[in-house]
Order: structure tokens, then sequence, then C-alpha cells
């Protein structure tokens, strides 16, 4: 068994067990990439992802996630990566080995279109696996169907080109590797309901299908 997947073996074990220890916690990443981008939108998004899943599913993820560099070999020990963002990104030749290496020995990428990623993030990602196209994953799939059911696929927090949401996917062998959230702008909808003025009924949508993507992540 890879390091990796030992790790993730451990999240998966030790994610829903109501522990507060925490040595029992896994860390999620946020991915910092170049090309002059802002990875760094939305601050509070994800640590109130987090906050929502420890509290309502019973998990045990830490409180705020780690910065990770594509290219670093420490993301190895991240079951559950996110990059999000307006503008540019670029990976390196390395990076994009490393990246490859991780999706493949069992990672995920959760990519969240920002509004503008979509024609930056389209060939980096197809550098990181030029035989896949990103594939709309059909309403049926398992990710719509966690704890909480999305029957008609990812929910509209933001509007930006009147255009429907559309979830993305990278399948490796039968595998989910990379989901990509398109004209949904969830982390938008995860941040501090008075950033973007979101009601309480959008900011719960939104972190619901967060949820149901971090528990299809650790369950399957």
């Amino acid at each position: 068994m890879s390091r990796f997947i030992s790790l993730t073996v451990f999240a998966v074990l030790f994610c829903f067990s109501g522990t507060s220890e925490a040595q029992s916690s896994v860390k999620v990443g946020l991915m910092k990439y170049s090309g002059g981008g802002d990875w760094y939108a939305n601050p509070t998004s994800l640590p109130n992802l987090i906050a929502f899943c420890n509290s309502q599913m019973g998990m045990n993820i830490e409180k705020e996630p780690v910065t990770i560099e594509p290219g670093d070999p420490n993301i190895f020990t991240f079951p559950f990566v996110h990059l999000t963002g307006h503008g540019n990104v670029v990976f390196s030749e390395s990076e994009v080995a490393n990246l490859r290496h991780y999706l493949l020995s069992g990672g995920f990428l959760h990519i969240d279109d920002n509004y503008g990623l979509d024609p930056f993030i389209r060939p980096q990602m197809k550098r990181v696996f030029p035989e896949l196209e990103f594939v709309e994953l059909p309403y049926s799939h398992p990710i719509y169907h966690q704890q909480y059911e999305f029957s008609r696929g990812l929910p509209k927090i933001h509007e930006h080109d009147n255009k429907p949401p559309q979830g993305f996917g990278l399948i490796w062998e039968g595998r989910l590797v990379c989901f990509y959230s398109y004209e949904s702008d969830l982390g938008d909808g995860w941040e501090d309901p008075s950033v973007h003025n979101d009601s309480p009924e959008t900011h719960r949508k939104a972190l619901e299908m967060g949820a149901n993507i971090v528990q299809y992540v650790f369950m399957n």
C-alpha cells in the first residue's frame, strides 16, 4: 500500500469518528499556483465549509486549510485539494508531473470557477491529463446524492453570464479524480454571508453541495 493511500484510509477511518483529538483529524489543501491568478480568493470559504462538515456531518477536519503548491511532495498527504480564482493559471513541467502522480495515486482535486478561470484552467489540466477530456457529470452521479440531495446537479449560487451551472469531471479508469464546478460559484457561497450578501438559503445550499463533494471524496 502506498504512503498516500495509507494516509487516505487513515483519514476516512477518523473523519467520521466524532472525536476532537488532533491526531485523528485530516487536513484539506488550498492550491497555490503561478500565473497571476488569485488563488487566495474567498478566504473564509474553506474554513466555513470545514466547520459545516464537522458540525453537520460528524467529520473531524482541521479547522484551517493548508496552502499547498502543485509541485510540493507534501500534496500526497492531502486526500482533498481545492483550487479557485478568477485569472491565469500556470503549472510548470514538474508541477504537471507531480499533480498527475498525485491524482493517479488516489488524490482528488476540486476546481471551482470563481468567474474567469475557465479559459486558463482547462489548458493546464489538459497538460496534466492529455488523454482525458472534461465530461459533464449526469445528475445521477453520486456526488450529487451524498448526505444532501441535488437532483438537478450543481446549484446556482451567483449569476455571471446567464449560463446554467455545470459539474465537469476528469475520470481515470472509472474513478473521478477531478471535479470542476463551473458557473455555480460554490466558493463564494461558502464565504461569510455578509461578503456577498447571500441569503441564508443560498449560503446553506452552497455548503451542502460542498459537503457532498467532501463526503464523496472521503467515502469513495
